[in-house]
């Protein structure tokens, strides 16, 4: 169900959730948190609210949508409530925000807070230079955002190095969890060997190979060096030296992987690009700051310059 509410209040929403509650149910029953989307109002929208919905599915929350209108408007707030099928295991409320309120998200927002509930705020589009001064981040436990949908996006994610404050993340950085993980898992089967170096290969604006770059930098202690293609999109490869031979992780085609290694047989992994919902419920699982996403943060200054560029 979608309830429309044009040319209203955060006080008339309010009431409007009140009515729904006892006439329908507690509409709040088992919500775990608030997750804030900031976003500007336009055809992303939508996709992100699509994201947060399935999210939803796993941890149920109450989302509420700041989608910042054109500021030469007349101010003005649009309200929007969505529950049942449409708004997955959560209940949406979309504030479209106009004039001199597209800036006064804050205020919009906290009265429909979640009492006594996590707060969780996300960019799904590009997000604030810092997002805990931002006045929706400063609320909220985490701050998500996403290097991908800015500008630049390795300049971007180079700034978030230098502006980093517990509870920050970014899906960029989620986005590597496979790669992680498969990485990890060959470096423990012999030969315990020790790494004297690391290559890292992918597309010069992608966000998800500098901080792997900078996530194997931080942890190897070793040179890692970042060679930029122009054959593939994302992350193509990551080579880890060692005395004995390579481990290689090679992905051509963004899809799928081919692991050598010596002394094993080549494997094929799945490694196509994760979705924004996949990686939204990754990050919606842990409330606490990313100890390991700051370490990859600090490593990107430890990378050695960019290298040649590797084109078909």
């Amino acid at each position: 169900m979608i309830i429309d509410l044009p040319s209203t209040t955060t006080s008339q929403v309010n009431s409007k959730l009140v009515e729904l509650r006892e006439r329908g149910g507690a509409v709040a029953l088992g919500r775990v948190l608030t997750l804030v989307i900031v976003a500007d109002d336009g055809a992303g929208l939508e996709h992100a609210i699509e994201a947060a919905n399935a999210a939803s599915r796993e941890h149920p929350s109450r989302i509420i949508v700041a989608a910042r209108g054109s500021r030469t408007a007349a101010a003005r707030i649009d309200g929007q409530i969505r529950i049942g099928g449409d708004a997955g295991a959560s209940e949406v409320i979309v504030l479209r925000l106009y004039g001199p309120l597209a800036g006064q998200g804050k205020s919009a927002v906290i009265p429909l807070l979640l009492p006594d509930a996590p707060i969780v705020t996300w960019w799904p589009g590009a997000g604030p230079a810092v997002p805990a001064d931002d006045p929706l981040g400063a609320i909220a436990q985490r701050r998500i955002t996403d290097s991908a949908a800015a500008r630049n996006p390795v300049r971007t994610v180079r700034a978030r190095a230098k502006n980093y404050v517990p509870g920050d993340t970014d899906l960029a950085w989620t986005r590597l969890t496979n790669w992680r993980a498969q990485l990890v898992a060959a470096l423990d089967v012999p030969p315990f060997e020790p790494v004297t170096g690391a290559t890292v290969t992918g597309e010069a604006d992608s966000p998800s190979t500098e901080l792997l770059a900078g996530w194997l930098a931080a942890y190897l202690r070793v040179p890692v060096k970042r060679v930029t293609t122009t054959t593939a999109e994302g992350i193509v490869a990551v080579s880890l030296q060692r005395p004995s031979g390579d481990i290689e992780l090679h992905r051509p085609d963004g899809k799928v992987g081919t692991l050598t290694q010596p002394g094993q047989p080549a494997r094929r992994i799945a490694l196509q690009r994760r979705s924004v919902s996949e990686a939204l419920i990754e990050e919606l699982r842990r409330l606490d700051p990313d100890e390991v996403y700051e370490r990859a943060l600090r490593g990107l200054s430890l990378l050695r310059t960019k290298s040649k560029v590797i084109s078909a």
